[in-house]
């Protein structure tokens, strides 16, 4: 088996992996960074195949490229397919916008389902002399990981998560010859979950009883809906805006890939909804504001903290990793934020609640003994060897590195 990284190997984005296996050659997700201007991957050669793991940009970002261009089968679950198609039509949009055009068009986006063969947890598909096997990443909603087996077994996790959370179940271990998994929190991680629910729950009803509004920022995807299912038993006002109510209902639509469809639309039913200008207006007023983006480089966060920022009473409430060179990363930084820029000052209360996606660093090494592979291929992460470290010469260990290509 030959692996090559066309990106995402020694930090987190853009990932794109061919597997070369003699009588198949795979294309393992094809994604860009949305910096700006955004970061592409490699060319891809030309492929037999395509696996999607999931929706998030730095993993889809660049399908409809690569399906236009090798018109070739995509498998993929059905909310990883319709969320990436939405999240593409807004790089899309963004890219108009910021003036840094995207490789493919709006009717490449369009093609992309005389491609897709959509497939569920636990499914088999045959390709030539292979058959994939997919399971449950326990990243978001529909992400799954591939089992590729022929005359040996390699796993790719995507992003994965082993922990259960309100939204998901977390991931479980798969026994291969050759594991190749992420590792974006190697070397770091994460509190016990009932723990970061319970400071957040009590820092909300902090900000309120002292008359202020808390701002807080969401990934669309995962993140809005585990967020709003912790709230379920929040008894105050809560406004939902930007594109989480889009991702929400398309959930709806895949109830098989959430862990309690039932309690998420419950949760659901609490929110208002903001849809106008006014409505926005009245958010104001209300007690928490859910809203878009996570790391408040545009949506409606941008318009909401204009207004909110300058109030002590209030707090912006940041629930996820803040990449570098994002304004939620200025905000933790140096307490700043670019408003179309003009950097400004945040006087109202920052806080920090991390609600990861993905598996900390002792899951990864626990999952990645219970997997028991003889060769460990590392990517998607910048401490690489803190994960390494940990196993010594228990497997063969590969720390590839973009464009090299190398053999297992």
């Amino acid at each position: 088996m030959k692996l090559t990284f066309l990106g995402g190997a020694s930090e987190v984005g853009s990932l794109g992996i061919v597997m070369d296996l003699d009588s198949v050659k795979l294309l393992l997700d094809y994604g860009m960074t949305p910096t700006t201007p955004p970061k592409f991957p490699m060319e891809a050669p030309p492929i037999d195949a395509f696996f999607l793991s999931h929706c998030h940009v730095d993993h889809s970002g660049m399908v409809p490229w690569v399906c236009s261009q090798y018109k070739v089968p995509m498998y993929t679950s059905y909310p990883t397919f319709d969320v990436s198609e939405l999240l593409i039509y807004d790089s899309l949009k963004i890219s108009k916008y910021e003036g840094y055009p995207l490789p493919y068009t709006k009717s490449d986006v369009r093609s992309l389902m005389d491609y897709a063969n959509i497939v569920e947890v636990d499914d088999y598909c045959p390709i030539r002399d292979i058959e994939i096997n997919f399971h449950s990443a326990g990243h978001v909603p529909g992400s799954l990981m591939a089992e590729i087996s022929g005359d040996r077994t390699t796993l790719f996790t995507g992003d994965i998560n082993t922990i259960d959370t309100r939204l998901l179940s977390g991931t479980k271990p798969v026994k291969c010859d050759t594991l190749i998994t992420e590792s974006t929190y190697a070397g770091r991680d994460h509190e016990f979950r009932l723990k970061i629910e319970k400071d957040f729950l009590e820092k909300i009803d902090e900000v309120v009883d002292r008359g202020g509004i808390a701002i807080v920022p969401a990934f669309a995807v995962g993140r809005t809906q585990e967020l709003l299912m912790v709230l379920t038993h929040f008894d105050g006002e809560i406004w939902l805006d930007g594109m989480g109510d889009t991702v929400s209902r398309m959930y709806f639509k895949h109830p098989d890939f959430v862990s309690n469809v039932k309690k998420l639309k419950r949760a659901y039913r609490k929110v208002r909804l903001v849809k106008t200008s006014s409505d926005r207006k009245r958010a104001q007023k209300g007690d928490i504001i859910l809203t878009t983006s996570g790391m408040l480089d545009g949506g409606p966060v941008m318009e909401y903290l204009k207004w909110l920022k300058d109030d002590p009473k209030n707090a912006l409430i940041l629930t996820g990793y803040q990449v570098e060179g994002t304004n939620g990363r200025l905000i933790l930084d140096e307490g700043m934020m670019d408003f179309y820029g003009v950097k400004e000052r945040l006087n109202c209360e920052i806080c920090f609640f991390d609600f990861s996606a993905h598996a900390g660093h002792k899951e990864l090494v626990e999952f990645i003994r219970k997997c028991d592979p003889e060769n460990l291929v590392l990517c998607h992460g910048d401490n690489r060897d803190l994960l390494r470290e940990e196993f010594g010469g228990e497997m063969n260990t590969y720390m590839p590195k973009e464009g090299k290509p190398f053999e297992i």
